[in-house]
């Protein structure tokens, strides 16, 4: 290891990964120090299971039927890749996609009642739907492909609405959407997590339904993508681009301390040897002092022998329970996954219950998706800290990137790379 580098980055996590990669093919030194012999962080994909039971301190010997060596693979961050999403893109940016199997997705999925629906893919599925009826069918359609026709930079497609004021109630109240066809609308298209939205600029809903149209018509299934071998393969892939540039990776060492002059970052002082730097990037629980807590989420892994009900079989897919189904203020989200994604062994499904923590006993918030579920032959609870950076770092050069969301997917995750990269360099990341 040197003495110089451009850039320490701490942790091995996703958005340290691909930001790592990003500088790197900016020209700078790149050392990534990870205090774990675990690769990936708190987007690893655990693996075999055993090691998923040590990680949360649980007997191995009640494991369900799983199958040996590295056939399963528990995802500690359940999100989808929306087809059409940034993350793609800056997979697609940086030539990683040549590196990784990304496959769709087979469906999507809402609670109403107590019935999971599939959520339309097709006109055909759409018109045979049970998820609204018909006349709200017709004003659903009338508003969707008003949504479709909407480009911000053609004032024609406003058809007359101040869409830059009109908050998002406003706007369904317009097409006259009821309550399901806008729960439909707000969760499962736009995959908002809670009804703030509805005081939001409308503007914002109408770039995430043709966000979420232009996804899955590229995939024809579903919007979402999945890695094969889990979600642990995406932080791989942008590790291996920075290696492949000079960066180098040590892991399972220690940091003592982040060294700082006149305020500003001039390097580490790990296992008794200081490596100097410009700048520095690291994950929240790198800098306990820096950041701040702003909530909680709980995450259930579960593991099952059978296919979820009401699903058609499906192998994989995004479960949806709107927030008024759970009587919560923010969505439940059911991430399924089995062998065809390489993940688990033939018969055997993995699902993860994920949902921003609202009281003080998070399990308990999750039990109707847990029902949805039954029976279960194996659970993992665990609950994550939310935190943000106090500052900007601008003036002191560290910059630390926000906890992982309880959302569905990694648009915020590539908001937060994005804004980073944006600090560091001064330039904003585009894609063609």
């Amino acid at each position: 290891m040197n003495k110089d580098y451009d850039v320490i980055i701490l942790g091995t996590g996703l958005k340290e990964c691909a930001l790592g990669s990003l500088l790197a093919s900016l020209g700078k030194k790149i050392l990534h120090i990870d205090r774990s012999a675990q690769h990936a962080g708190s987007s690893a994909s655990l693996s075999p299971l055993n090691v998923a039971y040590r990680h949360f301190s649980m007997s191995s010997s009640s494991s369900a039927t799983m199958g040996r060596g590295r056939s399963c693979k528990v995802d500690l961050l359940p999100k989808f890749l929306m087809a059409k999403g940034q993350l793609v893109k800056i997979l697609a940016h940086m030539d990683a996609l040549r590196s990784l199997d990304l496959r769709v997705v087979e469906a999507g999925f809402l609670l109403k009642g107590s019935r999971i629906y599939k959520v339309p893919s097709t006109e055909t599925e759409a018109l045979a739907s049970g998820l609204m009826g018909l006349f709200e069918k017709r004003r659903f359609r009338k508003f969707f492909l008003y949504a479709l026709n909407f480009d911000e930079q053609d004032p024609r497609t406003y058809k007359g609405l101040d869409l830059r004021k009109m908050t998002v109630k406003d706007l369904f109240r317009r097409f006259d959407l009821g309550q399901d066809v806008t729960e439909f609308t707000g969760h499962a298209l736009a995959l908002n997590r809670t009804n703030s939205y509805l005081e939001r600029p409308c503007i914002e809903i109408l770039e995430k339904i043709q966000l979420y149209t232009e996804s899955l018509t590229k995939n024809g299934k579903s919007p979402y993508l999945y890695p094969s071998l889990g979600i642990g393969e995406l932080a791989q892939a942008f590790a291996r681009l920075t290696s492949s540039q000079g960066g180098v990776f040590v892991t399972n060492r220690s940091v003592e301390e982040i060294l700082i002059r006149d305020g500003r970052v001039v390097g580490i002082r790990s296992e008794g040897q200081i490596t100097r730097c410009k700048q520095l990037i690291c994950d929240p629980s790198y800098v306990p002092d820096r950041v701040r807590k702003v909530g909680q989420v709980i995450r259930a892994i579960c593991i099952l022998g059978h296919p979820v009900k009401n699903t058609n079989g499906a192998n994989s897919g995004l479960i949806i329970v709107p927030s008024a189904q759970a009587n919560r203020r923010s969505d439940i989200y059911i991430f399924l996954t089995t062998s065809v994604h390489s993940v688990a062994v033939q018969g055997k499904y993995i699902a993860i219950v994920s949902t921003a923590v609202e009281s003080k006993d998070p399990e308990k918030e999750i039990l109707l998706a847990l029902e949805l579920l039954e029976p279960i032959e194996q659970k993992f609870f665990y609950i994550s800290d939310l935190h943000v950076p106090n500052d900007l770092g601008t003036n002191s050069q560290i910059f630390i990137t926000t906890s992982y969301d309880a959302t569905a997917h990694f648009e915020s995750t590539c908001t937060d790379i994005k804004e980073i990269y944006r600090r560091m360099t001064g330039f904003e990341l585009k894609f063609d």
